[in-house]
């Protein structure tokens, strides 16, 4: 058995230095290379795929499609220009749908 491949998705100077410790990347800039680089790794052997929050806005639709799937898991980084804050929204929304309350930031929940 193989062990699933990590990927990330983003702009090129932000996924750079993932290249270097082995992991396959996909550059891309524009919304249609976002959603080309998304279909792929949903279709491979990927268990994990990082993305630039940036990159992930751009491929909103794509997400949310894929958003049931168990693998591989879709994390938001970011980007060498900065955080959108979309990784800590997704974590927090997380936690709070499992536990009934927002626990990170101490409100009740929805």
């Amino acid at each position: 058995m193989s062990m699933p491949k990590i990927a990330v998705i983003g702009d090129r100077d932000s996924i750079l230095g993932f290249k270097a410790v082995g992991v396959t990347t996909f550059p891309v800039t524009a919304a249609e290379e976002v959603t080309g680089a998304l279909r792929q790794v949903f279709g491979g052997d990927y268990g994990v795929v990082f993305i630039t929050e940036q990159a992930a806005v751009q491929a909103g639709d794509v997400i949310k499609e894929y958003s049931e799937r168990n693998t591989p898991i879709l994390i938001p980084i970011p980007s060498s220009r900065g955080s959108l804050g979309l990784g800590m929204q997704r974590i927090r929304g997380s936690v709070e749908k499992a536990v009934g309350a927002d626990i990170l930031f101490g409100k009740e929940g929805r």
